[in-house]
C-alpha cells in the first residue's frame, strides 16, 4: 500500500472537515441540545411544581370542604336545639295560658255561684215573706221589714 499524493489530500481535507464541522456546526448544535435540555428540565419541574401545587390545592378544598361540613353541622344542631328550646317555650307559655284561664274560669264559677245564692236566698226570703203574709192574712210590707228579711236570708 502506496501513499500517495491523493491520499494524503483526502486526510488533509477530511481534517479540515473535522476541525470545520467540530469549531462552526458542533457548538451551534450542542448549543442547541443545551437549550433543548434545558428547557426540558425546567417544563419537568414546573411540571413538579404545578403537581405540588395541586395537591397542596387539593389538600386546602378537602380541609375548607371539612370545616364547611363541620359548619353546617353546627348550624343543623344549633338549629335543632333552637326549635326545641322554641317548642318548650311554646309548651311553657301554653300551659300557663291555660292554668291562668282555669284560674279566670273558676274565679267566674264562683262569683256566678254566689251571685246566684244571692238570689236564691232573696228568692226564698220573698216566698217566705209571701208565705208568712198568706198565713198571716195581711201584707208584710219589705221596706218596713228590711231587716227582717235580711236576717232571713242570712240565715237561709
Amino acid at each position: 500500500m502506496d501513499i500517495n499524493a491523493t491520499f494524503i489530500g483526502q486526510i488533509v481535507v477530511f481534517v479540515i472537515l473535522l476541525w470545520f464541522i467540530t469549531k462552526f456546526v458542533v457548538p451551534p448544535l450542542s448549543a442547541a441540545n443545551a437549550a433543548r435540555q434545558k428547557k426540558i428540565a425546567e417544563g419537568l419541574a414546573a411540571a413538579d411544581r404545578g403537581q405540588k401545587d395541586l395537591d397542596e390545592a387539593q389538600a386546602r378544598a378537602n380541609d375548607v370542604i371539612r370545616e364547611a361540613r363541620e359548619r353546617a353541622n353546627q348550624i343543623i344542631d344549633q338549629a335543632s336545639r333552637r326549635s326545641g328550646e322554641i317548642v318548650e317555650s311554646a309548651k311553657t307559655t301554653a300551659s300557663q295560658e291555660g292554668e291562668r284561664l282555669v284560674a279566670t274560669a273558676k274565679q267566674q264559677i264562683e262569683l256566678e255561684t254566689t251571685r246566684a245564692r244571692e238570689e236564691l236566698r232573696r228568692d226564698v226570703a220573698r216566698l217566705t215573706v209571701a208565705t208568712a203574709s198568706k198565713l198571716l192574712g195581711r201584707e208584710i210590707d219589705p221596706a218596713k221589714h228590711a231587716d227582717i228579711l235580711n236576717q232571713l236570708a242570712t240565715e237561709i
